[in-house]
């Protein structure tokens, strides 16, 4: 290593060390949850090379997560969290679960934490995370007792919010960095990118899409090609056809499912007009849908009818990698941009 290259990789250690203390790891990069992706291999290699792997609990039941976290720690001695919906009818059974297993971080996505939730996890000692798509709201968790927030723009995959990771970072960094780690995700495929939202506050970042198709990853040899083949433009997201029924967008590479996904809206609004369901089970058929269409996906390899989730950054995505290589070349991005910065 020259003295110039020793520099980036001094600001940029200096720049994550207060990411890096939180969550236990070397590198504060976390990997998104990813339901069916985000499982005991990717999650153990994640965190065995260095960052801080999360299981996608989903829609998991209590006993699958036991077994999932069980069969993580099997895999790796190192830190890792549980990534829980708000939603999910038996959020306080798997708090229960992460608890027993002394789950150090947990992540609330969906939604504001329910009330007894923050206690609930935060009452064996682990941190809780949680996503703030707005300042107001970044404020509001810190005042609850959130441990630290996750900023995640509209790029990203999965469920999103509607404003750009890179207007986010500018309107809350500054407001709240200080007062708790903010991890910033949505969009993130290289290490220059790191290295701004680093140098704007950050404590650290979350990728999810860069990993979807590590070499550890389980997903079907036909979801990675699907994404080796993709561009930018192709992650679209999802259209709501009733303002009635609020469904968070989800952002995936566009195929048949697409359609499918507006018929089960229309499906599910019908339902409720005929008062045949409440908003909450309307809300949890759809999320009960983009699990099943995932994991076709995923699992089965049906990239047509299947759920693609994916963020704009798939078109970064060119081959297999081992989870530790990937890290290796973002850090490695990060620090000559930190460098050339220095000079």
């Amino acid at each position: 290593m020259n003295a110039s290259s020793s520099i980036g990789a001094e600001r940029l250690q200096r720049r994550m060390q207060r990411g890096v203390d939180f969550l236990g790891c070397e590198v504060a990069i976390l990997c998104g949850a990813m339901s069916w992706v985000s499982e005991r291999n990717l999650v153990a290699a994640m965190s065995n090379a260095g960052g801080f792997g999360l299981i996608a609990c989903g829609a998991m039941t209590p006993e699958l997560l036991d077994k999932e976290i069980a069969g993580t720690k099997a895999l790796t001695d190192k830190p890792f969290g549980v990534n829980l919906i708000t939603m999910h009818p038996m959020l306080f059974d798997l708090i229960e679960v992460c608890n027993k297993h002394d789950v150090g971080h947990v992540v609330l996505a969906g939604g504001l934490p329910p009330a007894g939730s923050l206690d609930a996890i935060k009452a064996n000692g682990a941190k809780l995370i949680c996503f703030a798509p707005a300042l107001a709201l970044a404020k509001k968790l810190i005042r609850s007792g959130v441990d630290a927030l996750v900023v995640e723009g509209m790029e990203a995959g999965g469920h999103i919010g509607p404003v750009s990771t890179s207007v986010l970072a500018q309107e809350i960094l500054p407001e709240v960095a200080e007062q708790v780690p903010v991890f910033v995700a949505g969009g993130i495929g290289r290490g220059e990118a790191i290295a701004g939202y680093l140098d704007m506050g950050a404590a650290g970042v979350q990728l999810g899409t860069r990993f979807a198709c590590a070499t550890e990853s389980i997903a079907h040899p036909n979801f990675k090609k699907a994404f080796f083949r993709a561009s930018a433009r192709d992650a679209v997201a999802s259209v709501q056809i009733d303002p009635r029924l609020p469904v968070i967008p989800v952002r995936a590479l566009k195929n048949a499912g697409t359609e499918l996904f507006t018929a089960k809206q229309v499906e599910v609004a019908q339902a409720l007009n005929e008062g045949a369901v409440e908003m909450a089970e309307a809300q949890l058929q759809i999320e009960h849908y983009w699990a099943g269409a995932l994991r076709r996906a995923v699992i089965d390899g049906d990239v047509e009818h299947g759920s693609l989730m994916a963020g704009q950054s798939v078109g970064m995505v060119k081959q297999e990698e081992p989870v530790a290589d990937i890290i290796a070349q973002l850090m490695g991005e990060a620090a000559h941009a930190l460098e050339k910065r220095a000079a």
